[in-house]
């Protein structure tokens, strides 16, 4: 793709209203956006930010699948965690090229009647990672099991307690919107750690005091619910927040790896490291190395490249087949997998160690 190609394409997509830092890759000259000639199909990647390397991540692996599988792919991210506004018409800009399917993380449920009208004109929609609410606002969604990937570091953290008083600060991802990751991992943690919840469809149903049955069982309290915007600085701020109201933490549960460095550091500044455990979901190669040091007690690994691939070859296959993607045996999406890593494995709870960790992480 030359130089002047890919300028004019994205000159073309500005015009149309397309945010500042979309991509086009995988070009073809004489070729339309959506189908064209050489059999290229349309299809744009819409993550939640690339302020993430989690998300950085899977446009890597989006590039790399649309030059192996002859896709026009155009790029698109939010400008924060939870930015729809920026998603809504990027949604619009895939419309409006005839692009064959959109994979998106969706930032929460403002952007559900715009992808509903992308389905209406014909889209193919993938929710990546995030699943809407409800599920069938798109077509199907490829994601990791969050649920069981907090389970997984619940189960941990309630075995490492050994019987000792839990007190739970809990830095969750957004306080304004009721994101499915959010809660299925916030809900999947509490439940690993025999915690009673309510409403598994939302933070903070638990009652904020109680016992906890996981490991040898013990009394709990949450020191409270916090947003991060999955955001270092975001997952600082939650903590300190947390911290002077409760300063006796010695858990801490954290949406993703860059929330819980942002809340070991407040951690830090305070002098109460020593105790604490902190755990988190992703298994990016960075949070792989944070549990190597010991800042972080265990993660659960997900697998975005997995994610991005899978969604790009679905879209093309069903636009060159018709075939269909399926979800997974007894659940309502295709689970790309989790794996729990720790250094420090308890009797009974499947893991692998950070040497292992470190050969399959997701770079960033």
């Amino acid at each position: 793709m030359s130089n002047h190609t890919a300028r004019s394409r994205i000159a073309r997509a500005v015009a149309f209203g397309s945010i500042a830092a979309m991509t086009v890759v995988g070009l073809a000259a004489c070729s339309s956006p959506g189908s064209g000639s050489n059999d290229k199909v349309g299809v744009s990647l819409i993550v939640k930010t690339t302020s993430n390397p989690y998300f950085v991540s899977m446009e890597t692996a989006a590039k790399q699948a649309a030059a192996k599988d002859g896709v026009n792919l155009t790029l698109a991210a939010g400008k924060q965690d939870g930015d729809t506004d920026t998603q809504v018409q990027a949604i619009e800009n895939a419309i409006s090229r005839g692009d064959k399917g959109i994979l998106i993380t969706p930032n929460g449920p403002a952007v559900n009647n715009e992808i509903e009208k992308a389905r209406k004109a014909g889209l193919y929609v993938i929710a990546l990672d995030t699943a809407p609410d409800p599920a069938n606002t798109v077509d199907i969604t490829y994601a990791t099991d969050n649920f069981a990937a907090g389970e997984a570091i619940g189960k941990w953290t309630a075995a490492k307690l050994d019987g000792k008083k839990a007190v739970i600060a809990m830095v969750d991802l957004n306080a304004t919107q009721n994101i499915t990751v959010d809660y299925n991992r916030d809900t999947g943690f509490l439940t690993g750690m025999g915690i009673k919840v309510p409403d598994k469809n939302k933070n903070g149903s638990e009652a904020p005091t109680g016992k906890y049955t996981g490991g040898k069982g013990g009394d709990y309290q949450i020191a409270g619910h916090q947003p991060s915007n999955g955001a270092e600085d975001g997952g600082r701020t939650a903590m300190e927040t947390i911290l002077s109201k409760v300063p006796g933490v010695n858990v801490v549960y954290a949406i993703n790896e860059p929330a819980a460095y942002g809340a070991y550091q407040a951690l830090k500044a305070a002098g109460k490291t020593d105790g604490v455990l902190l755990v988190a979901i992703d298994g990016g190669c960075t949070g792989v190395g944070y549990v190597k040091q010991g800042i972080l007690g265990a993660t659960s690994q997900q697998y975005p490249s997995k994610m991005a691939t899978e969604g790009m070859q679905a879209i093309v296959k069903l636009a060159k087949t018709g075939k269909k993607p399926s979800t997974s045996s007894g659940l309502d999406f295709h689970n790309t997998g989790s794996q729990l890593i720790t250094d420090q494995p308890v009797t009974g709870l499947k893991s692998i160690d950070t040497d292992q960790g470190s050969k399959i992480c997701w770079k960033n």
